[in-house]
């Protein structure tokens, strides 16, 4: 299989969701895409079924935040001082979604690992919560406001969130990987009474940690960019045979 590599780049929430969506339909069965990416503006992204009124959009015109939906599942996310991963590749009998979804967990693991040894203590979750449940609960609207099976944690914190996608033959991943404390804020532009906000603002802080949390240093990103190439090439066993910058994907996408 050949694999594109895409280098970290800065976008709009909705030229980062129309790569990404692009890049799945595009993809060919002997082919797959990692890619690595930021947001400028910061954004809040909504799950594929979410609700728009979930989120207070008069706040967030007011600190000219974006909001975009995204193609994959799961729930709000403040796309801020992060990293953002996406991982497009077919799925097939022997390399099921599920397994898909572990694979691309243990190797951003790999990945954060090189970035800085503390990250050896890193987790997968080993359990799903009760989505049903959940999601009938104020803080169901927070994708960091729990964790799902095969998320990554950190001391029992959740520090990478990721949401799947099946799209024809090929898998769409991508996923948030924390680095500062900007999206804690998240809650302040949830459509919700100020108790509820301030309970979901203590369920951030007891649910979710971020790199620079963990280091005590401001993130290197170009360094944490490098080091999560070469876990993902390590884990996977592969080189990584071409390579594009995100202004060249989404002028693919254009195309």
């Amino acid at each position: 299989m050949k694999w594109h590599l895409i280098e970290y780049g800065v976008q709009t929430g909705r030229e980062n969701m129309d790569i990404d969506i692009s890049l799945a339909r595009s993809c060919g069965q002997d082919e797959a895409f990692f890619r690595l990416y930021g947001w400028n503006p910061y954004c809040i992204s909504l799950g594929a079924n979410q609700k728009f009124e979930d989120i207070d959009t008069e706040r967030t015109s007011k600190e000219s935040i974006d909001i975009v939906r995204r193609p994959t599942g799961g729930r709000a996310i403040l796309h801020a001082e992060e990293i953002t991963y996406s991982v497009i590749i077919p799925y097939s009998h022997d390399l099921t979604p599920k397994k898909i979804y572990k694979a691309v967990s243990l190797a951003l693991i790999e990945g954060l690992k090189l970035y800085d040894p503390v990250f050896e203590e890193l987790k997968l979750e080993d359990e799903n919560p009760h989505f049903p449940s959940l999601l009938r609960q104020p803080e169901g609207v927070l994708c960091f406001g729990s964790a799902a099976k095969n998320e990554i944690k950190f001391r029992g914190k959740k520090i990478v969130g990721s949401a799947q996608r099946k799209m024809d033959k090929v898998i769409l991943q991508h996923g948030s990987i924390l680095c500062g404390r900007f999206h804690r804020r998240l809650p302040e532009f949830v459509s919700v009474d100020d108790p509820t906000r301030r309970s979901l603002s203590k369920e951030m802080d007891d649910k979710t940690i971020e790199i620079e949390s963990i280091t005590n240093t401001k993130t290197d990103y170009g360094r944490l960019s490098e080091c999560l190439k070469e876990g993902f090439s390590k884990f996977w066993g592969i080189n990584f045979e071409s390579v594009k910058n995100s202004k060249s994907a989404f002028l693919f996408q254009q195309s």
